[in-house]
């Protein structure tokens, strides 16, 4: 329960090994574990009056340059999904062909089920 030093107990020391306690020891191990970073670093550059205004949206937002940055990058890719979607739903309006109806769809299916039970009756 601390070793009776005024050192240790001015600073409230009471559960440690000598004079280093057990805080230290948990302190030390943790800085020992290898720090791999779990983001990547990019630099990039920006002419001076985009600069600035990167840093006055920053300001404005509480935010760092890199929360912007990654919010707009996020924003950026559902906008190029959402464009390529546009694209695709645009081709497949354009094509030339048979335009089914709701009732033509119903027959098609039917005929296709009773192609396939007659199918399986000539089978057995």
């Amino acid at each position: 329960m601390g070793c009776g030093t005024r050192a240790c107990l001015a600073v409230g020391r009471l559960t440690h090994f000598g004079c280093t306690t057990l805080y230290d020891y948990v302190i030390m191990a943790v800085m020992s574990l290898s720090r791999s970073r779990t983001s990547r670093v990019f630099t990039i550059s920006f002419p001076e009056d985009l600069a600035t205004q990167v840093e006055e949206v920053a300001r404005q937002e509480s935010r760092n340059i890199s929360e912007l940055f990654r919010e707009a990058f996020r924003t950026y890719r559902l906008e190029r999904v959402q464009r390529k979607l546009a694209t695709t739903r645009a081709a497949v309006a354009a094509r030339t062909g048979p335009r089914y109806t709701e009732e033509d769809v119903e027959e098609l299916v039917d005929e296709i089920r009773t192609e396939l039970s007659s199918g399986r009756k000539r089978k057995a």
